[in-house]
């Protein structure tokens, strides 16, 4: 199941060709800071640019009928014609914020009443401001936080939009990053930037867990010199507190119920589950499974019945079938939008609070946990179920929606213990 085909399938037209072709050369062979110099000159100021053919191109889109509808795609892709150069070359990734933030700026040339080319110029102005109510303009703003250097300080995260933290869940790049336009190689280039941005998480993760029981076990075998010890301090990676870290990996990646953590739990049921007779019978298990996470006080008032009766009505009319890999992948599908959130246009999310309140982040993300665990297809689904709350509250102050913030800090923990491309298994033997 991936997150994204190529969308790019609206007709460009001989002249946006010959412009995408143009910037493309002149990527190629400038600094970014002269390239950014181009593009304010061609199309924030929209005077003053040297090549006469290109402006001539320029207007010739600005001034068509389907402008209105369809400028926001040109200058989108113009943006990621000089991005995805400057991706490729750490020392250039600076400077795509710096792109970025030429639409806030205000032109600081104009053509003046007599030009030829006011009406141009006015138009392509008006288009501009359309452009930055666009989705497409959102996914780069995001992408402006993602690459910009300045960290994260723990203590501003309440201060701060939920929307400036992007930058800290990889997992979400694929879903927030990328508009209906993107092309398949924009898609790659976010692709690698998330790579890169969970690799260095899981790394940072791995160091700070070494290093918090290196300490513990120097304190323990000499605690006369405890002070005295020196160790290179490593930064927890995370915006949760150490308790809360070492929680989160204690209830991911240790013993979740009895002995057996969530791997073995899930592989326990795949293995019953390859003989249940029926669909119907596998939506039973599948409940007694889930439910086993929680509180029976919590599950009894009223979660319970919910999640039975969520199940029951999931593809019922397939229920005297075998269980099969189609079936598994939309009841986890089906059970995800039940438990997170339902779909962007109305993100209903009530179950999801209620949860998080009453049994707390840890056993609440455990639960996702267990089902993506069970059909690892539904990973970008989940994924995909938090971009959707992570667009709803992208406004919102990080002290508003800090249950969000613990939630997202929580999912990253787990997937990168679970799924991760860094060795974690040692963390294993923490949570015994």
């Amino acid at each position: 199941m991936t997150a994204w085909k190529d969308p790019y399938t609206r007709q460009v037209r001989p002249e946006e060709q010959q412009l995408y072709k143009h910037l493309l050369h002149w990527a190629q062979v400038e600094s970014p800071d002269r390239a950014i110099e181009r593009f304010r000159s061609l199309f924030i100021d929209g005077v003053g640019y040297q090549d006469s053919e290109i402006i001539s191109l320029l207007d010739r889109i600005v001034s068509s009928k389907q402008a209105e509808q369809e400028f926001k795609f040109v200058l989108n892709r113009c943006c990621h014609i000089l991005i995805n150069r400057w991706q490729m070359h750490p020392q250039h990734q600076a400077a795509i914020p710096e792109l970025i933030d030429l639409f806030e700026e205000t032109p600081t040339r104009t053509g003046g009443t007599h030009s030829v080319r006011s009406r141009s110029v006015r138009r392509l102005q008006e288009l501009n401001k359309l452009f930055v109510d666009s989705e497409q303009y959102l996914t780069l703003r995001r992408l402006a936080q993602v690459m910009s250097k300045t960290a994260e300080v723990k203590s501003e995260a309440k201060t701060k939009t939920l929307g400036s933290l992007i930058r800290r869940y990889p997992y979400l790049y694929e879903h927030c990053l990328l508009s209906e336009d993107s092309t398949s190689e924009h898609q790659q280039t976010i692709r690698q930037i998330q790579a890169q941005a969970q690799a260095q998480f899981e790394i940072g993760l791995s160091q700070y867990v070494t290093y918090q029981v290196r300490r513990s076990q120097l304190a323990r075998k000499q605690p006369q010199n405890a002070s005295k010890i020196i160790i290179p301090p490593v930064k927890n990676p995370t915006l949760l507190s150490d308790q809360e870290l070492f929680g989160a990996i204690k209830q991911y990646a240790g013993r979740a119920e009895g002995n057996y953590t969530y791997r073995d739990l899930a592989q326990t049921f795949l293995t019953h589950s390859s003989r249940t007779p029926s669909f119907r019978s596998f939506k039973n298990d599948l409940y007694s499974y889930l439910v086993s996470s929680i509180d029976p006080e919590y599950g009894k008032r009223q979660f319970n019945k919910k999640l039975h009766t969520h199940l029951q009505t999931i593809l019922s009319h397939n229920d005297s079938q075998q269980l099969n890999e189609f079936l598994l992948i939309r009841t986890c599908s089906h059970l995800l939008n039940f438990l997170v959130v339902n779909s962007p246009q109305q993100p209903q999310h009530f179950v999801f609070i209620d949860l998080v309140a009453n049994v707390g982040i840890n056993i609440t993300m455990g639960l996702l946990l267990k089902i993506v665990l069970l059909c690892r297809k539904v990973k970008p689904y989940l994924e995909k179920r938090f971009s959707i709350l992570f667009n709803h509250y992208e406004s919102d102050s990080g002290a508003a929606v800090m249950w969000l913030i613990q939630a997202l800090e929580n999912l990253n923990v787990a997937l990168s213990i679970h799924f991760g491309s860094v060795d974690l298994s040692y963390l294993n033997q923490l949570g015994r």
